[in-house]
């Protein structure tokens, strides 16, 4: 197959990764949300408050057919080396999500759930144990075969280690651990960030027996995708999520397979209604950061996706919180300082993931995509915001099916069985 990625003007406009002392000296990326968090002894929050400051973890691609990871970290919020005994860290943790999206405590007990990325963390593992430690979460370790780490080709031959793709690691290994604590987590460590690598490991993810399969990462659309469609994502009866992207308004790939679930992304925030949690379309009319949406180009429109806007495949599907100023506790020691807070449509992919793993193992002929299309019902439906300056449902959210957020967000688990 020939390298087919190319980013796409709104990805390639993002800001790359910068550098510590670009950071001091104020050359931060601004998140126009309006939410940070408020720690207490019992709980983190988010209030309203004034817009927040952010970098992405990953550098923009330097050459065709690169991906890059989909996470980004508040810079305005001091990382957390180490916590005070009645102190928690800053962002919303498990217990939050959990009711956020009325998980059941107990369930995907066995079930594996991987996680695909590039390059290595050589931490992932320690860094795991002590979020899963914080938040009183069962151990998931090698030595009791709860976690497990592989290179592509499903050996320990593993890659250079990468301080972004190790934040963007922490970042789906927790979420996953937040979705469904007692699943099994697998993490498949492609060795650079080239489609082809990447799409190999994730058919090594279900060579692995992995019925759930999360990859935060995206690229340009191309007319090639087709043919990747086919070599790494056509996995009949395998869940596999696919962040939408994090530069607003625009349609990225893999997102865009008509084999994946593209998970789109929210700014989610406690309130006082019955469920005690609202959600917005994390970005703004203005475009820039947020979550990704819109008409593919190439891809064929799936049966099970009836919205008319889009003579081909619409993104996305489903989302859960993704927007860094309502963002998700993440713990990171390689090359980092520990507690920060995390957001990026990297955080929605992984998160649902897990929410798949609740629900039960798929039926072997499916394509899971389509199981949210049968129970629409099902889902907390998102209706305010948007992510960029569109004229419809593509960008704007509202009743029913829209682009930022797709159906909307879980309310439990039945929308992700048959």
């Amino acid at each position: 197959m020939h390298s087919h990625r190319r980013r796409n003007p709104i990805r390639r406009s993002a800001p790359a990764l910068l550098s510590a002392a670009a950071l001091i000296t104020g050359g931060l990326a601004i998140a126009t949300q309006s939410a940070a968090f408020a720690t207490t002894t019992t709980h983190s929050t988010a209030t309203s408050a004034a817009a927040v400051h952010t970098h992405r973890l990953c550098s923009q691609p330097s050459k065709p057919g690169y991906m890059a990871c989909e996470a980004v970290v508040r810079t305005d919020l001091k990382a957390q080396k180490s916590l005070g005994r009645h102190d928690t860290p800053q962002g919303f943790g498990p217990t939050d999500l959990q009711a956020a999206y009325n998980l059941p405590k107990d369930g995907g007990k066995g079930a594996t759930v991987a996680i695909v990325d590039a390059n290595d963390d050589p931490n992932a593992e320690k860094d795991l144990a002590a979020y899963r430690s914080q938040y009183g979460l069962p151990e998931c370790s090698t030595s009791n075969g709860c976690f497990k780490k592989i290179d592509q080709d499903g050996g320990s031959n593993y890659p250079t280690p990468d301080s972004g793709w190790a934040g963007e690691i922490s970042l789906d290994v927790d979420m996953v651990s937040a979705a469904c604590p007692q699943c099994h987590i697998l993490l498949v460590e492609a060795k650079s960030a080239n489609m082809e690598d990447l799409g190999a490991a994730v058919n090594q993810a279900v060579k692995q027996g992995a019925k759930y399969v999360s990859n935060s990462y995206g690229g340009g659309e191309s007319a090639d995708d087709t043919k990747a469609d086919d070599q790494y994502f056509k996995h009949p009866g395998v869940a596999i999520t696919v962040s939408s992207g994090d530069s607003g308004y625009g349609v990225e790939y893999p997102a865009a397979s008509p084999y994946v679930t593209a998970v789109g992304g929210t700014s989610l925030k406690k309130d006082s209604s019955t469920r005690g949690y609202s959600e917005s379309v994390w970005g703004t009319s203005a475009g820039g950061d947020g979550a990704g949406s819109g008409c593919s180009q190439y891809e064929t429109k799936p049966s099970w996706q009836k919205d008319t806007g889009c003579t081909k495949r619409t993104v996305a599907d489903v989302a859960s919180v993704a927007d860094p100023a309502t963002g998700l506790a993440v713990y990171d020691t390689y090359q980092a300082s520990g507690w920060n807070v995390y957001g990026g449509t990297s955080a929605s992919s992984p998160f649902i993931a897990g929410v798949y793993a609740l629900a039960g193992t798929p039926g072997s002929g499916d394509t899971p995509a389509s199981y949210p299309y049968a129970h629409p019902d099902k889902l907390n439906d998102v209706t305010s915001g948007s992510n960029g300056s569109c004229s419809d449902y593509l960008c704007k959210a509202g009743k029913g099916y829209d682009g930022p957020t797709g159906l909307g967000t879980p309310n439990g688990v039945s929308a992700f069985t048959k």
